[in-house]
């Protein structure tokens, strides 16, 4: 295949293979060979501006590794990329980061994010912190609150370090909700100017006719859970933005003629295992396609519940450190709780329902189906910004290459939000690494598309324009942990 490459994305694909050590001298005579090939020339540099130099640029509009960057970042945007030599000697007041050997991503999108309202708004600036110092550069929160309006604001004009913010109104749940009152809550949650509304379980029927039929008359889209009442093929034709944790497709892929399946299905779907027909697979994908609403998985939720690791193993987890202790302590005793109870499903059940998400998950993005990276952190289990690498490193799992995991939380994201620079889209957000695009960014010790657990060796992150570098994020990790 690589025959058919143009010549310079073979020598990137040939460099990416290239072991650290060697690649620095490599590159600096690359770099001297190709600088001056026709390329836009380097920009003037001015006071405050950032320069990533010698870096491996994954761009993530390609599968490629373009070698020997030197990316310029003024304000929150990217202003220039090449190879050309950039500021040489560097004038006053210029940030350069020596990024030779190391990998270039763009930052991660959280599109199941939560933070907390009252008493637990607290935790927020941990929150957000622990998003940007593990690169989760935009997040979409999903379970509104007012207080979080304010929030938005402040964090996406960089006046909080945290991730540009997309928050949902406080969520449609419960069956004693009347049609009236979904109808007067749409609008209200509009003119408030919250970016989305969040379904949860429980409305019935009608109410939730009402609250689609509003939502589309005001232009604000809806997202979230699927209330069993309205079922799959409901939320397809009511045009749902996104279906969060692949919520009632189990219960979709069961077969009508099933013999007595269980009349609840459990955990998403956990009852189910025994009554789903593979077969139907294929007829779901593509009703979900043809509907375009896009799918947010929150993998690491689902199988932290049905694997066999204990509470003791997971509250072991390195990540465990910067949460808060006694949530720590209830997912802990949670999980032993529930695999010391005789009525949970046993290890092989629970194994293939792990299995049985994975290959769905997969079977969507095959088949055409939008995949957004979300974790739901942080509920159970889930720690900000580690949670989102662990969803990452799940997909892989699934059967997607790490690159088809990253465009999860970047480039698909962008299209989702109309920010991918295609036709009619807004200009370019931070969904792949380009002048234009919104410097939200993280810089990786080593190649995330040969091993996708290299998302996680961060050697430092640019959020909304502003660098963290590796020694910053340690030394600020180190004053979150308990």
């Amino acid at each position: 295949m690589s025959d058919h490459l143009p010549s310079g994305r073979r020598r990137t694909r040939f460099l990416a293979r290239i072991p650290r050590r060697f690649l620095a001298l490599f590159t600096l005579g690359l770099t001297a060979c190709v600088a001056g090939d026709g390329a836009d020339p380097a920009p003037e540099l001015v006071s405050g501006d950032l320069v990533l130099r010698n870096v491996n640029v994954i761009p993530m509009d390609q599968e490629e590794v373009l070698s020997g960057q030197n990316v310029v970042i003024r304000g929150n945007q990217i202003l220039w990329m090449g190879v050309a030599a950039v500021g040489e000697p560097a004038p006053e007041g210029i940030q350069m980061v020596d990024a030779t050997g190391r990998y270039l991503i763009p930052g991660l999108s959280e599109f199941h994010a939560h933070v907390g309202s009252g008493a637990g708004a607290a935790a927020n600036p941990r929150i957000l912190e622990l998003y940007a110092l593990n690169g989760v550069t935009t997040a979409r929160g999903m379970l509104g609150h007012p207080t979080h309006l304010p929030l938005r604001d402040s964090l996406n004009q960089g006046l909080v370090l945290g991730p540009r913010y997309i928050t949902s109104g406080p969520s449609f749940s419960g069956s004693t909700m009347t049609p009236d009152e979904a109808r007067t809550r749409v609008r209200e949650q509009a003119a408030a100017g919250y970016d989305l509304l969040k379904i949860h379980p429980g409305l019935t029927r009608e109410t939730f006719d009402a609250m689609a039929e509003t939502a589309h008359e005001v232009g604000i889209s809806f997202s979230g859970h699927v209330p069993a009442e309205v079922g799959l093929d409901r939320a397809l034709e009511a045009r749902y933005g996104t279906i969060d944790h692949l919520d009632m497709v189990m219960e979709a892929l069961v077969h009508p003629d099933a013999t007595e399946p269980p009349a609840s299905g459990g955990f998403f779907g956990l009852g189910l295992v025994s009554w789903v027909d593979r077969d139907r697979i294929p007829q779901v994908v593509e009703a979900v396609r043809e509907a375009g609403v896009a799918m947010v998985p929150t993998q690491t939720l689902m199988e932290f519940h049905a694997n066999d690791l204990t509470g003791d193993e997971l509250a072991a987890r390195p990540e465990y450190r910067y949460w808060l202790p006694e949530q720590v302590a209830s997912w802990q005793s949670l999980k032993n709780s529930l695999l010391a109870d005789p009525d949970f499903p046993s290890s092989a059940h629970r194994a293939e329902y792990i299995q049985l998400r994975r290959d769905i998950l997969r079977s969507f993005h095959e088949g055409g189906v939008l995949v957004l990276l979300g974790s739901d952190a942080p509920q159970r289990w889930n720690v900000p910004g580690f949670a989102a690498h662990r969803e990452l490193h799940m997909y892989v799992d699934a059967g997607l290459s790490p690159y088809e995991a990253l465009r999860t939380g970047t480039l698909n994201v962008a299209s989702y939000l109309g920010e991918d620079g295609t036709p009619g889209s807004h200009d370019w957000g931070s969904g792949a690494i380009r002048p234009g695009a919104r410097a939200d960014l993280i810089l990786l010790e080593d190649n995330p598309l040969t091993d996708i657990q290299n998302t996680l060796a961060i050697a430092g992150v640019v959020v909304n324009g502003r660098w963290i570098s590796g020694e910053e994020r340690e030394r600020r990790l180190a004053e979150l942990a308990f």
